[in-house]
């Protein structure tokens, strides 16, 4: 057994991991003690990468070989590597040749690293000419991005982790850091057990897992941050909290912003927010740093997709650095702003400028002589100037037929990208669409003319930057499987066979003989800039573990916290305190669409769950798509959870099952981001395959960073009347859930509703759910009994030829194995208890046809239902947790301690503890028992 030192490959937190390997395979993961990072902790997601690189995963779900179509409905056939990159060389120059090269596109992905990026961005810069290379991290941080160098003048978060242990107060703002960053969360959790004095102000429409543990939750209106960044400062320019000797030595612009927050009272913005003038006026003494005894303290605060996700996403951020700055709450411990970046190396691809408007080390696309410099650097004529198209532009390019080709690597924009349906008609208007990547079963590899087998997590060498401006070594512990091929190697071998047709007889771009030598080309590029990291080494990163930037030449290590003498890197060493307006959202709610729909994350998934979704235990905490509305929505429409609802936008229509949050407020609807076509299907009113969520999301963009509104869309909620009904789960004989899933969706693709989901801890088992307003045909029918066995003869079977109603049941022994419900809305009663059974694999034969019984009450004990998972790693359940407690006393902290000591939940990864904790303070505060 080896042990390789690596990195997780989900959120920006950038944790540490160390893979164990035998025998060329990947057999299990642990927390690093030793990085920076996460000291040894792992979320539920991390803890379980090792199984997502299990070899059923390899044979059914990875990419293993190139393959080519002739056509766009032709099949794909297998083809070497040659063959493969040859064509695509042909093409692109052909493409370039007819059309320019601002014809072709590269939509790539912050899940890449460094190198991979580096590459890309040369190839598509330097060598195609073309600024037409962008990320799916302008979903994700571009408004960051912009709001850092605007008001900071540098792409650089200051603050580092630790500062979350000396901070006074905690300013969470639009993150659910619980689910989305749980390391982050846990640091978190141990600083308010740490210091108990500890102020956390939570800024979230939703009462989230993270909003339970905030002293002040501000649930205000969708949309209105500025409002409530601005109302804030009026309070503290009121107050006397600002730090007017800090303003006038470090700041420019104070005279207009204070103009721009005049008419921002607190009572004001409490109005248009939704929320208590007190508490407006309450959380801007914290953030000043007022404490209970008088003094002054730190505040540093977190932020994410909350903020950067609209269209005004750069304003909102500019408005909160408006606070840090005004109170000079940046450059000293425990003080600052912490963007919070979604994606493993959102940083990194900044760095390398591989994004639409940037280059290579932060140097600026409209800046000639910054132009100049990377143009030396690749030994080309020039670097075009004129901006590429972002994200969302490049695919509206491609649906007008001005964009040619698209080469998309290492993302999924059919299922995140907002409104999906333009997406899909940009894909299928294209001349060429390239697909490079790991899993070959996302919706967007569907389109694909060529598709290109990429290494993923445990495969690859290379860098990646996480939020505090971190670089940890990413190193393979196993081979690639079948063909797959590193990022940076299948772009690099590209780039040589187009530059033989484009520039013949000149010494090649792209002649690295591994990602170490791509990294010091990078290195070279930082020279003399902000994030210079010439005096670190791959070498020393071997040694001494990750390291922060700037890192020099001549220094001894990394910086660990940024303008702490107050100097930004502006052209006048002064920060800018920016005047923004308030404008509300882009897509105001009306009659017609009342509600407003948020989309976020669930706690043990990740982004289109191409690689969470490939291990079954993950979906057990929500086992199933869902829309979730405020309880009061629900009974004044006479929803019960589980009714099916068909929520429309604008731009499209989904059914989904309705699920109660109490979290929510009146006129607010919430689906995770993660449910796109490849689990969550069914046929929209126009005919077509509807696309999950991002179906319903809206494309308008803000006007500086180019980020989609994808946080909030005016939606309609109406009850789906469908009257036909089908639930079929069961374990699989062998492996191959994501072909099979497919298959299954595709065979029943009619219907107005579809969701199919893996289940399983240590196999696999499929749930589909389908309904409509008739029943498909017998032959698809009989398909779906055959994928679960129950077109055998043993299966036990009932049929109402009356009703249409049909049950069928197989046992494996005494277990119970498969199950298909279907017929009328009643027909699937019996969904949850048989459920239950199947996966607890409890004796089932005695019960005979008790099994075919047609009503939702479980012929068991109630005292025996476990009910909906809690704790992934321990598989505890609600229902267990709840025993444990009605049996225990004491406080809160008591029952959390005696369910830990007995059940062990919360005590592995703590991805649970927030709803441990509120659990126990809910039968605390009941007096259970009595």
């Amino acid at each position: 057994m080896s042990e390789t030192a690596s990195t997780c490959p989900y959120c920006g937190v950038g944790c540490g991991v160390l893979i164990d390997a035998e025998g060329g395979a990947i057999r299990g993961v642990r927390g690093d003690p030793a990085h920076p990072a996460n000291l040894g902790r792992l979320c539920s997601k991390g803890a379980t990468l090792h199984l997502s690189a299990q070899p059923g995963v390899l044979a059914s779900a990875r990419a293993l070989h190139p393959r080519m179509r002739a056509s766009r409905e032709g099949p794909m056939r297998r083809v070497g590597w040659d063959e493969a990159l040859e064509h695509l060389a042909g093409r692109f120059a052909d493409i370039v040749a007819r059309h320019g090269p601002d014809a072709v596109g590269f939509y790539v992905s912050g899940q890449l690293l460094t190198e991979d990026y580096y590459v890309f961005n040369k190839l598509a810069k330097g060598l195609i000419g073309t600024n037409n290379i962008d990320t799916n991290s302008r979903l994700c941080m571009s408004s960051a991005v912009a709001a850092y160098k605007r008001a900071l003048g540098a792409d650089a978060p200051p603050p580092c982790y630790e500062d979350l242990d000396a901070a006074d107060c905690l300013f969470i703002a639009g993150s659910n850091t619980a689910w989305a960053h749980p390391i982050l969360f846990r640091r978190i959790e141990q600083a308010r057990r740490e210091r108990p004095q500890l102020k956390i102000v939570v800024v979230d429409p939703r009462r989230t897992e993270t909003a339970e543990i905030a002293d002040l939750h501000l649930a205000l209106q969708p949309g209105t941050d500025v409002a409530l960044f601005h109302g804030m400062l009026h309070a503290m320019l009121w107050d006397g909290l600002v730090d007017t000797a800090y303003i006038a030595r470090h700041t420019a612009g104070f005279e207009a912003l204070r103009e721009a927050v005049r008419p921002f009272t607190p009572a004001f913005a409490a109005q248009l927010c939704g929320l208590r003038e007190q508490d407006v006026v309450q959380a801007a003494r914290w953030f000043a740093g007022l404490r209970d005894d008088g003094g002054r303290g730190a505040t540093l605060s977190l932020y994410c997709q909350g903020l950067n996700q609209s269209s005004a996403g750069t304003d909102k951020n500019l408005a909160l650095l408006n606070l840090h700055l005004a109170c000079g709450q940046i450059g000293r411990e425990g003080a600052g702003p912490l963007s919070l970046t979604g994606q493993p190396n959102a940083m990194g691809g900044r760095e390398v400028g591989g994004m639409a408007n940037l280059l290579s080390g932060h140097r600026d696309l409209a800046n000639a002589g910054d132009r100049a410099e990377v143009a030396a650097l690749w030994g080309v004529d020039q670097v075009p100037a004129q901006p590429g198209l972002t994200a969302v532009d490049m695919f509206r390019a491609a649906a007008q037929g001005r964009l040619k080709a698209l080469w998309i690597a290492c993302t999924n924009p059919l299922q995140s990208l907002p409104n999906a349906a333009l997406v899909r008609e940009a894909l299928q208007r294209a001349e060429l669409v390239v697909v490079q990547e790991a899993f070959e079963h996302t919706a967007s590899a569907g389109y694909a003319h060529v598709l290109l087998p990429a290494a993923s997590w445990g495969e690859k060498q290379g860098t990646v930057t996480n939020s505090e401006r971190r670089i940890s070594r990413v190193r393979a512990a196993v081979a690639p499987p079948g063909q797959a091929r590193a990022d940076w190697e299948i772009a690099a071998d590209f780039g040589r066979r187009l530059e033989a047709r484009m520039r013949p007889g000149r010494a090649s771009m792209f002649a690295w003989p591994d990602a170490r030598a791509v990294w010091n080309e990078h290195r070279e590029s930082t020279r003399g800039r902000d994030l210079d990291i010439t005096g670190l080494s791959w070498d020393l990163l071997e040694r001494e573990g990750p390291q922060q930037w700037p890192f020099p030449t001549g220094a001894a290590r990394g910086r660990q916290r940024l303008y702490a003498d107050g100097r930004f890197a502006t052209p006048d060493a002064r920060a800018r305190l920016c005047a923004v307006e308030y404008r509300p959202v882009a897509e105001a709610r009306d009659a017609r669409f009342p509600f407003a729909l948020n989309t976020g994350r669930l706690r043990d998934q990740w982004h289109g769950m191409s690689r969470s979704g490939s291990v079954p235990r993950l979906f057990a905490h929500r086992p199933a798509p869902s829309v979730d509305l405020h309880p009061g929505d629900m009974a004044r429409r006479g929803l019960a959870e589980g009714d099916l609802v068909r929520l429309s936008s604008r731009r499209g229509t989904q059914v989904l099952p309705a699920r109660a949050d109490p979290g929510l407020a009146p006129g607010q609807a919430f689906v995770a981001m993660h449910w796109g076509p490849e689990y969550l299907g069914g046929t929209a009113g126009n005919g077509k395959p509807t696309l999950g969520v991002n179906g319903l999301t809206l494309d308008v963009l803000d006007p500086v960073s180019r980020q989609p509104e994808l946080k909030h869309a005016a939606v309609k909620v109406l009850r789906a009347e469908l009257p036909w009904r089908l639930c079929a789960f069961g374990w699989l004989e062998q492996g191959g859930e994501a072909p099979l899933r497919r298959a299954l969706m595709d065979a029943l693709r009619g219907l107005d509703y579809l969701s199919c989901v893996p289940f399983g801890r240590e196999r696999c088992g499929l749930a589909l759910h389908a309904a409509g307003h008739e029943p498909p045909d017998e032959a698809s029918l009989r398909f779906v009994a055959g994928v679960f066995g129950l077109d055998a003869p043993q299966v036990l079977r009932y049929r109402d030829s009356r009703t249409r109603d049909e049950r069928r049941v197989l046992l494996r022994g005494d277990a119970l194995h498969a199950v298909l419900l279907c017929g009328g809305p009643g027909a699937v009663a019996a969904e949850a208890w048989l459920r239950e059974l199947l996966e607890s694999q409890a004796p089932a034969r005695t019960l005979g046809r008790l099994l075919l019984a047609p009503g939702a009450r479980a012929p068991l004990p109630a005292a025996g239902a476990r009910g909906a998972q809690v704790c992934n790693c321990l598989d505890v359940r609600a229902g267990d947790i709840a025993r444990e407690l009605a049996a225990s006393t004491g406080d809160a902290a008591d029952r959390l301690a005696a369910l830990q000591r007995r059940l062990g939940c919360g005590t592995q990864c703590g991805s649970c503890l927030p709803t441990l904790r509120r659990m126990a303070a809910e039968a605390s505060s009941l007096g259970v028992p009595a």
